[in-house]
Parts: C-alpha cells; sequence; structure tokens
C-alpha cells in the first residue's frame, strides 16, 4: 500500500508559480506510475499530469503543458509538480494518486487510480 501526502499549495497571484509535493509511504512508491489530478468547485475532478514509474514518461492535459512539469525522485519517495504562468482557472483542489496500472487511458483516468492524498488548496488570484 502507499500513504500520499500532498503539500505547497498556496495563495498565488495571476503569472506566479507553486511546487506542489507529494511524499508517499510505503516500500514500493518506485513501482508506482503516479498521477495529478485536481478538482475545482462545481466540478468533476480531472486528469493533470502523470509520470511512469521510471520517470522516463510523462503526460499532461494540454490546458497545461508546457506550464506545468511532473517530476518524481524515487529515492525520496516523492512527487512534485512545479506550476509555472498561473491563471484563474488553476485554481482548485490539487491531488496527487498512485496506480499500478501501465494503460495510458487509465492514467488520465481517476477511476484507475487506488490510492489518493488528502488534497492540496492552490488558488490563484488576480
Amino acid at each position: 500500500q502507499v500513504r500520499l501526502v500532498e503539500s505547497g499549495g498556496g495563495l498565488v497571484q495571476v503569472g506566479g508559480s507553486l511546487r506542489l509535493s507529494c511524499a508517499a509511504s510505503g516500500r514500493t512508491f518506485s513501482s508506482y506510475n503516479m498521477g495529478w489530478f485536481r478538482q475545482a468547485p462545481g466540478k468533476e475532478r480531472e486528469f493533470v499530469a502523470a509520470i511512469r514509474w521510471s520517470g522516463g514518461r510523462t503526460y499532461y492535459t494540454d490546458s497545461v503543458k508546457d506550464r506545468f512539469t511532473i517530476s518524481r525522485d524515487n529515492a525520496k519517495n516523492t512527487v512534485y509538480l512545479q506550476m509555472n504562468s498561473l491563471n484563474s482557472e488553476d485554481t482548485a483542489v490539487y491531488y496527487c494518486a498512485a496506480t499500478e496500472s501501465e494503460y495510458y487511458s487509465d492514467l488520465t483516468n481517476p477511476t484507475r487510480y487506488g490510492y489518493w492524498g488528502q488534497g492540496t488548496q492552490v488558488t490563484v488570484s488576480s
């Protein structure tokens, strides 16, 4: 099993940056593919980014490409989400999640993730 704890959220102005971290417990962290999702008030949880267990492949939703970067450090059991050029549409609770699935379609589907953190709030103000 994997326990996930997010941190790094907060209030930032439009155009600013934040770096989210997700610390995992469990000795098998390096075998999980990891994802970041977000949920804004009144909206469904949506895929943001994912990274393979090796760190060799990453995936992004179109709205964050070239602004967000997902990375991981398996030695530290941590996955990161660097968010730059933030805008008001990025305001949401951000969750990290872990999945054992290898299928690309599963990596973008929140129902295919078995482990979730508690979420961290990101608010972008104008």
